[in-house]
């Protein structure tokens, strides 16, 4: 869980006015990774509104989240061109590897996967994306190496 002073640190920077409403949660996100049943409480608070009015925001735009993300998030594109060229193997590809599908976290933490609509790339297709990293033309046998890559690397003592 975010600490009540973390979330504070964001917040405070901002003036008590409800137009930063969105500027707070963004800041959230990048920093947290999701924004925080704690974070909307005090943003609530800070610029008095409801936590309704945040939450109904938060739900609205796609770049945030209510919910903890992995450190690393995985983007596969299933936009027209990506869909047709393969996007679920990629799906599958990571199921195989992480166990998770669309919208969940492993347990460690460490990845998310999510499935967009479009990436933008339709020419290079299928695309994943990790943490802003494009991959094009991702064959299935690809995906354990490109997972490595943007891993974590263990540090043993």
């Amino acid at each position: 869980m975010v600490s009540n002073e973390e979330v504070s640190s964001i917040i405070d920077a901002y003036p008590r006015d409800r137009r930063y409403a969105l500027a707070v949660m963004q800041d959230m996100q990048r920093t947290f990774n999701y924004v925080p049943e704690n974070g909307l409480i005090a943003t609530a608070e800070h610029l008095d509104c409801s936590v309704a009015q945040l939450y109904s925001m938060a739900t609205f735009y796609k770049a945030l989240s209510l919910k903890p993300k992995g450190k690393h998030i995985i983007k596969v594109c299933d936009g027209t061109a990506c869909h047709l060229r393969g996007a679920n193997n990629l799906v599958t590809g990571v199921k195989r590897e992480l166990g998770i599908v669309p919208g969940e976290v492993t347990a460690d933490g460490e990845f998310s996967l999510e499935l967009v609509n479009c990436l933008g790339s339709c020419a290079l297709a299928p695309v994943l994306v990790i943490d802003g990293v494009y991959h094009n033309k991702v064959k299935i046998d690809a995906i354990p190496s490109i997972l490595k890559e943007h891993a974590t690397p263990v540090v043993t003592q």
